[in-house]
This record gives structure tokens, sequence and C-alpha cells, in this order.
């Protein structure tokens, strides 16, 4: 057996990040999705973090060596509140040139559009791979907690990445009711 053989192969880095602000109701979607993810048992290699609004944190996290990167949030796609996307955000995306650069209020889309310039200034790469789990909100106002229809979608959104990461299902009757990929816009 050669050397290289006996080595087990390293799986590739996924992150998961949940972004959004918890204190405007549906946009919190994203970090209650990664909350319910941490009760889960994820394969290595599989992170999974709280981003919250911290969107250059994210974009220098991003460069850290990841294959692919989930990014968990609300999106408003003009489906029925509840709705589950998702997106293939691997395409570098471009900042519009009016778009003043708010540390405190970055879009995942912004966040996207920075890490070409991040990526030439600190020699990281950008992840292979960038998928976004979205939810279309119901309301977006100031105020803590979900609404009805974004509650529910959680569990289909978590069921959906941890069938993209590869890990375990739950059974059935412990998967609750949105588990269908009825609402999921395929890559």
């Amino acid at each position: 057996m050669s050397p290289e053989a006996s080595v087990a192969r390293r799986p590739a880095k996924t992150l998961i990040a949940g972004v959004g602000n918890i204190f405007l109701g549906d946009d919190g979607f994203g970090v209650e999705a990664v909350r319910r993810l941490g009760e889960r048992q994820l394969p290595d290699g599989v992170e999974v973090v709280d981003v919250g609004v911290r969107g250059v944190h994210l974009a220098y996290q991003m460069l850290d060596g990841y294959h692919t990167v989930l990014l968990v949030d609300a999106s408003a796609r003009g489906g029925d509140p509840g709705t589950v996307y998702l997106l293939d955000a691997t395409a570098p995306a471009a900042r519009p040139p009016d778009t003043a650069l708010d540390g405190h209020h970055m879009t995942p889309d912004t966040v996207l559009a920075l890490l070409d310039t991040l990526s030439a200034g600190t020699g990281g790469r950008r992840p292979e791979r960038v998928l976004v789990v979205g939810c279309e909100p119901a309301d977006v106002a100031e105020g803590i907690g979900l609404s009805e229809p974004v509650d529910a979608a959680v569990d289909e959104a978590v069921q959906l990445i941890l069938r993209l990461v590869g890990a375990e299902e739950p059974t059935p009757s412990a998967a609750g009711p949105h588990t269908s990929e009825r609402n999921t816009t395929p890559c």
C-alpha cells in the first residue's frame, strides 16, 4: 500500500451560514434555520455558523478554503410566504456601482460581489460552489419572531440542506409536514 493510499482523504470543507436580522421578523429565517441545523449530526467537514448581519465577516470567512458555501437567508422573489428556494450563486456577482458598502446592512449579493476583491487582497480563494437556500418572507417589519408560514418552512429548508450536504435524513414521521421539494427551485 502506498503512503498516499494510507492517508484518509479529507472531506471537502462546506460552510453553512445563517444570514439575517432577528429583529426584523422573517429576516431571521437564516439564523433560525442554522440554529436548528446545529441540533443535527452533520458530516465531517461541514461547519454551521450564525452570521446574522456580519456581512464583512462572512465575506472573509468564505475565502477560508471552503469548497461549498450554503447561504441561508430570507429571499423575496415574489412567491407565496414560506416558499423555499434553492439558488445557484456560484458565478461572481457584480455590485451595482451606486451601492455603498455598509458593514451592518450587507445583503448576500453584496457579500458575493466582494469576494473577488477580497481574495485578491488576502490571497484567499473563493468557494467553488455557492448556493442560497432562501425563503419567501411574509413580514420583515421590526419585531422578533418568524411568521407562521416562514417558521413552518424552516424545517423544509433544514431537510433540503441535510440532503445537500449528504447527511442522514430523519425518518418521515420525525421530519414534519414540510419535507417535499414542491416549492424548491433547482440549481
